[in-house]
């Protein structure tokens, strides 16, 4: 008995450890090419990976944030997939370069013409994003995966802080701090106008300078020829009255 039951603890046990070293699903996801700063521009992959072994994933829809709508959105062609961009309008209209724009882009949809995702491959779908928002930790979202046998994954559970992971996660798009790249590249360029404005002045004193230095010297000069020319002359009548006297 005391066998019996020491063989099923360790059964039980074993089973317990698969469980828990058992790798998770993988699930669409997002990541920035480079960093995603608040108020800036990104490009972000959406990874799709397909989760079947006996069906192909053909279509993937990402809903962008209607709480957080961005003004520019742009796809990149991805060979094997069509692309289809859908706008509506804004309840409250942004204003983007002084212009107010009252539609926004909030899905894309991915359709493959080919075999789309075969199974045990993924695929990334590029979108650039922006302008980011200022007043936001991250962007959700919600994206739609449908495979060749008609099965659809949702992935538009939001996850919540302190709460384990839920069983079909939305995408979620942490953004860093922001930068002021922008800010330093106008500070450095003032400060380069400034510096070519200081050494234009300097130039242009060391040149009147020389300038005058250069006009002193001539009207000293001058002077001295003058002078010299003078002195000449009454030598020369001095020396005539002198020889007429003889």
């Amino acid at each position: 008995m005391k066998a019996s039951r020491i063989a099923a603890a360790t059964v039980v046990a074993g089973s317990a450890v698969l469980a828990l070293s058992a790798p998770a699903f993988a699930h669409v996801s997002v990541q920035p090419e480079g960093t995603a700063a608040k108020g800036g521009y990104a490009v972000v992959d959406f990874k799709v990976p397909n989760e079947r072994d006996d069906a192909s994933t053909t279509k993937i829809e990402v809903n962008l944030p209607a709480d957080h709508p961005l003004a520019s959105v742009m796809p990149q062609p991805i060979p094997g997939w069509k692309i289809a961009v859908t706008k509506s309008k804004l309840a409250k209209p942004l204003t983007m370069h002084g212009e107010k724009i009252d539609e926004a882009v909030t899905k894309v949809t991915w359709t493959a013409d080919g075999k789309g995702i075969e199974p045990g491959y993924f695929q990334k779908f590029p979108l650039s994003l922006g302008a980011l928002p200022e007043d936001a930790d991250q962007l959700v979202f919600k994206a739609i995966q449908t495979y060749s046998n008609k099965e659809v994954v949702r992935w538009i559970e939001v996850p919540q802080e302190g709460q384990d992971e839920p069983e079909n996660p939305a995408p979620v798009l942490e953004l860093s701090a922001a930068t002021d790249d922008h800010h330093g590249s106008a500070s450095a360029a003032g400060a380069d106008d400034k510096t070519d404005k200081t050494d234009k002045t300097e130039k242009t004193a060391a040149a009147e300078h020389s300038d005058s230095g250069t006009d002193t010297t001539a009207r000293v000069l001058g002077v001295a020829g003058i002078v010299i020319g003078v002195a000449g002359v009454a030598y020369g009548i001095f020396a005539g009255r002198r020889r007429t006297t003889a």
